[in-house]
């Protein structure tokens, strides 16, 4: 009869058991970085008011002759209902970082190949979106007489801007693209990929509420979303398929050995 002898395992002490949310908090420390470092750069190449002006009137100027809808249009069943531009506000304030964020940890800790091509993308993506910002600095349709929109935020709040002839915390003449539809749809890309059934595809939702509630609010053209999604679809294509991190936790499952049958 064959005899099966199991090894001992070995113990997990606490340093091995933090050792996964060690790493994630340096992941979301190094994303963190990323946005920050996004933010001050943009505040580097701030400033070229009359020609990020010139570039807003153009813009719609060029979305009217591609017979796009006008973003007053969906601003105005907005400026009729305060509760719903706070609603709108409060989603552009407070859900772009933190969703990224948390998708990233979720991510890291149960699917580290989507993970790491996940956070590489938002680099990317990132980084030429600065590249845009220095060549094409735009005002957005609320700072643009052309469009007649309002500035839900400072209106109606929570706001994350301030007056912006005093503003020295952030570039707000950089519209085009917008990171807040490019990282919503990378995340939502992320969560399709890695979840099953047709229920997966209500992650779309979340860039596709987002894209109306930057439009809504007067911080971004249909173009600026437009150009985020092409955006990312050329990082998608550039970027090779990634293999898991070499760090990523090691099955120590105990080892079965079998002695041969007598």
């Amino acid at each position: 009869m064959g005899i099966a002898e199991l090894t001992a395992s070995r113990p997990v002490t606490p340093g091995r058991r933090a050792a996964p949310a060690r790493r994630a908090a340096r992941e979301l420390l190094l994303v963190a970085t990323l946005f920050l470092l996004y933010k001050g750069a943009r505040m580097v190449v701030a400033g070229r008011v009359s020609t990020a002006l010139a570039n807003g009137e153009s813009v719609w100027r060029l979305e009217r002759l591609l017979r796009l809808p006008d973003e007053a249009v969906v601003q105005h069943p907005v400026l009729s209902h305060t509760l719903l531009a706070q609603l709108a506000n409060g989603y552009y304030a407070y859900v772009h970082f933190p969703a990224t964020a948390l998708t990233l940890v979720w991510l890291y800790l149960r699917h580290p190949a989507r993970y790491l091509r996940t956070r590489r993308t938002l680099a990317v993506l990132t980084a030429a979106a600065l590249a845009v910002h220095v060549v094409v600095p735009l005002a957005p349709p609320r700072l643009t007489a052309l469009t007649s929109m309002v500035d839900t935020g400072s209106r109606y709040g929570p706001s994350v801007y301030g007056p912006p002839d005093t503003d020295a915390l952030s570039n707000q003449y950089a519209a085009m693209p917008s990171l807040h539809v490019g990282w919503a749809l990378a995340v939502a890309v992320a969560l399709v990929a890695v979840t099953r059934g047709r229920l997966r595809w209500l992650w779309l939702t979340h860039p596709l509420v987002t894209m109306l509630v930057v439009v809504a609010t007067g911080n971004h053209y249909w173009l600026d979303a437009v150009v985020a999604a092409a955006m990312l679809g050329v990082v998608h294509l550039a970027l090779p398929v990634s293999a898991p991190p070499a760090d990523a936790e090691p099955d120590i499952s105990p080892p079965v050995r079998r002695t041969p049958a007598r």
